[in-house]
C-alpha cells in the first residue's frame, strides 16, 4: 500500500506530465483525416459502435473536407485565443480509426502533419485490430525525433460488453496491441467507458486490476453519455431501465475509489467526458466542464486524504 505521493496534485495529471516532459504547456490539435473503421465500412460490421457520434466532440475547425494542414493551422489559431502560452502542439488524429489505411498513405499523412510549424508530435487514436508490426515499427522510428503516442479505444475489459456495443474486437486483442506497442518503445494510451449496459458497478471497479497491469503511458475515462444520432440513443428510448447512468455525485465517488486502486504510474488525461447539451439523448450533468470536474475530484480527494494508487497492489 502506498503511503506517500510524489506529485504536486492528487493524481498523475496530464498537464503536469507535459510540463515535466516539455517544460511548458503543449496543446493538442484535433484533426479529422477522413478515416473510417472496420466495424463501420462493412469489413467486420456496419453502423459502428452503438454509442458513437463523432460530431458530438469534433471542434468546429475539425472537418475532413479540409486538408489536414488547413485544419492544423485553424486549430492553432483557435487555441491561441484560449491558451496564449502554447507554442508547441500535438496533432491529434481523433475520429474513427487513424491507422486504418496502407502504411504508405499513413506515412504521407503523418509526415505532412509533422512538417507544420509548431507541431512537435502526434497522438493517434485507433483500434487494436488496425495496427500491425510494420505500422508500429514506423511509428517507433518517428518517435526518435517526435513525441508519438498511440491511443487505443478499449472501452471495456468484458467481451460480452464489447460485443453488445458492436466493437467487433475482444479485450484480448486490445491487451495484445498495447503490449506490442509498448514493446516497440511507443508511448501508449487507452480509453475506457464506465456505465456501459450490462456492467454492474462491481464489474467496473474490478476492471482496475486488469487495466493496471497493462503497459500504459496515459489513460482516459468517460462516463457513459447517451448521444443523439446513435443506436444506443434508440435503445435508451425503448428500454431506459437497462441503463444505470451515473449521477455527477455518484461518479465523483466512484472515480475516486477507482483512482485509489489504479496504477500510480499511469497519467490520467481525463476523468470524464463532455457532450454538448444539444447532442444529449439522456440525462446529463448540465454545463459542467472538465476543469470543474477535476477541481471537484481533487477537492474531494483532499478531504478524504487519498490519491491515485493509494491502494494499488502491483
Amino acid at each position: 500500500m502506498n503511503k506517500t505521493w510524489k506529485h504536486s496534485r492528487r493524481f498523475n495529471s496530464y498537464s503536469e506530465y507535459f510540463k515535466e516532459v516539455f517544460g511548458q504547456r503543449v496543446q493538442k490539435i484535433s484533426v479529422d483525416a477522413g478515416f473510417t473503421c472496420p466495424n463501420r465500412d462493412g469489413t467486420l460490421a456496419g453502423g459502428g459502435c452503438t454509442y458513437c457520434n463523432n460530431n458530438a466532440f469534433n471542434p468546429s475547425y475539425c472537418n475532413p473536407a479540409k486538408p489536414v494542414e488547413q485544419q492544423i493551422k485553424e486549430g492553432i489559431e483557435f487555441h491561441k485565443v484560449r491558451y496564449r502560452r502554447s507554442n508547441n502542439y500535438l496533432v491529434y488524429f481523433q475520429p474513427y480509426s487513424n491507422t486504418y489505411a496502407p502504411l504508405d498513405d499513413l506515412r504521407k499523412l503523418y509526415e505532412k502533419a509533422l512538417s507544420q510549424d509548431g507541431v512537435i508530435g502526434l497522438v493517434i487514436g485507433t483500434r487494436p485490430d488496425c495496427v500491425d508490426a510494420q505500422k508500429l515499427e514506423y511509428l517507433a522510428q518517428l518517435s526518435q525525433d517526435f513525441y508519438i503516442l498511440i491511443e487505443y479505444g478499449v472501452e471495456s475489459i468484458y467481451n460480452q460488453t464489447l460485443e453488445r456495443i458492436n466493437r467487433k474486437h475482444s479485450f484480448e486483442q486490445s491487451a495484445e496491441a498495447i503490449r506490442k506497442s509498448s514493446a516497440f518503445g511507443l508511448k501508449t494510451g487507452a480509453h475506457f467507458i464506465f456505465g456501459l449496459p450490462g456492467e454492474s458497478r462491481k464489474m467496473m471497479m474490478e476492471s482496475v486490476k486488469v487495466i493496471s497491469a497493462l503497459p500504459l503511458t496515459t489513460i482516459k475515462f468517460h462516463q457513459l453519455q447517451i448521444v443523439n444520432g446513435t443506436t444506443m440513443a434508440n435503445e435508451y428510448k425503448l428500454k431506459p431501465w437497462l441503463f444505470d447512468l451515473f449521477s455527477f455525485e455518484d461518479y465523483i465517488q466512484f472515480i475516486i475509489r477507482y483512482t485509489e486502486r489504479l496504477n500510480p504510474e499511469f497519467i490520467i488525461e481525463r476523468f470524464a467526458g463532455e457532450v454538448p447539451p444539444k447532442y444529449l439523448g439522456g440525462p446529463g450533468w448540465g454545463l459542467i466542464r472538465n476543469d470543474q470536474i477535476n477541481r471537484t475530484i481533487e477537492k474531494e480527494m483532499e478531504r478524504q486524504n487519498t490519491w491515485q494508487g493509494k491502494f494499488f497492489a502491483s
